[in-house]
Formats: structure tokens, C-alpha cells, sequence
């Protein structure tokens, strides 16, 4: 995947710039997969093949995180949300029509599907607060992707809040305030 770079924090690096090298992260943030590679990583088999009778309901497969691991899935942290906001930057949208491009071919494709949208948090704040802040930031994805075209039936939404970071760091972390998007559409009951 090719990542683009802040330019001052290439020249800032490159000049030996201690102040700007943070800024490398937040620029490596701002890449985001292609509809291409979307599609690719989406539309993969599961991990493992559940069959037909073992698969489980939404609400199930949403509080088990052994079943979620097993879906395709995308960290999609290109969506930089801003700490304590659901807001998408309207620069950001182009990334969510990236997505939805994406999203479009699959049920194309396969007639029917269904994508989980899972919002997260990271660990600054109260459980509560960063549970109510996950769940918005999802909704704000899948808000987004229904005005793209993606019919409301094939998403479903869930926030984590701060129980599954990606660093594991009690301060602000922009790489845990993220959405993840699976498809989980082997995996439940219906599909």
C-alpha cells in the first residue's frame, strides 16, 4: 500500500527536525486503503469456515470478539477522528466514497451482505463516555456510507469504547480512535 506523506514532515525528518517527527504518525494516518484493496481484503474467505447451524445472531456475534476475529475485516484509521469527536472532517469523505465503492461491488457481487462497523475509542476519558463517543463514531461511518448508497440493511453498528485498543496506552493514542469494518455475513444467522 503506498502511504503519502505530510510534506513538512518529510522535510522536518529529513532535516534532522526532532519536533516534526511526531508529526509522522498523524501523516502515515491520513493514507487510506483504495476500493481496490478494500474490496480484496473484504471480500476473503473468513479465517475459518462456520458452518450453516453454528452461526450466530448480531447481538451474539457483537459481544463475541473469537467470532468477530474470524471475519474479514479493515482498521480503516485513515477516518481521523479528532479526540472526543464523532465528526468526519469533510476533507475525509472521499475516504468513506473509497469504502462504499468498495462495499457497492461486494453486494453486487454476492446479492446480500452484511458489514459490521465497530467504533473505538482510545483510553482518555470514562468507560461510559468512551462507550457513548464509540458508538457515535460508528453511526457517523454508517450515516455516511447510507448517503453513499449503501443500504441501512446491510450494516449494523457497535462501539467498544476503549476495550480493544490497538496501543495498549492509557493517553491519547490517535491509532486506537478508529473504526474497524468486517464482513460478518458468514458468520450470522440469515445470510
Amino acid at each position: 500500500m503506498t502511504r503519502i506523506l505530510d510534506r513538512r514532515a518529510v522535510l522536518g525528518i529529513l532535516a534532522g527536525g526532532a519536533a516534526t517527527f511526531t508529526a509522522l504518525p498523524q501523516a502515515l494516518a491520513q493514507s487510506t486503503p483504495t476500493a481496490a484493496e478494500l474490496l480484496e481484503r473484504l471480500g476473503a474467505d473468513p479465517s475459518m469456515v462456520i458452518a450453516p447451524d453454528a452461526r450466530v445472531s448480531v447481538r451474539e456475534l457483537t459481544r463475541r470478539r473469537d467470532l468477530r476475529r474470524i471475519a474479514p475485516s479493515v482498521d480503516i484509521q485513515s477516518i481521523n477522528f479528532a479526540f472526543g469527536s464523532a465528526r468526519i472532517p469533510p476533507r475525509e469523505i472521499w475516504k468513506i466514497d473509497e469504502i462504499a465503492s468498495a462495499m457497492r461491488q461486494l453486494l453486487r457481487r454476492r446479492g446480500r451482505e452484511l458489514f459490521l462497523i465497530e467504533g473505538h475509542t482510545d483510553a482518555v476519558g470514562s468507560n461510559e463516555a468512551n462507550l457513548r463517543l464509540s458508538r457515535a463514531r460508528a453511526r457517523s461511518v454508517a450515516d455516511e456510507l447510507a448517503r453513499s448508497g449503501i443500504p441501512n440493511n446491510a450494516i449494523e453498528t457497535i462501539g467498544y469504547g476503549e476495550e480493544d485498543l490497538l496501543v495498549p496506552t492509557r493517553r491519547a493514542d490517535w491509532r486506537n480512535r478508529r473504526v474497524t469494518l468486517r464482513r460478518v455475513t458468514d458468520l450470522v444467522i440469515g445470510y
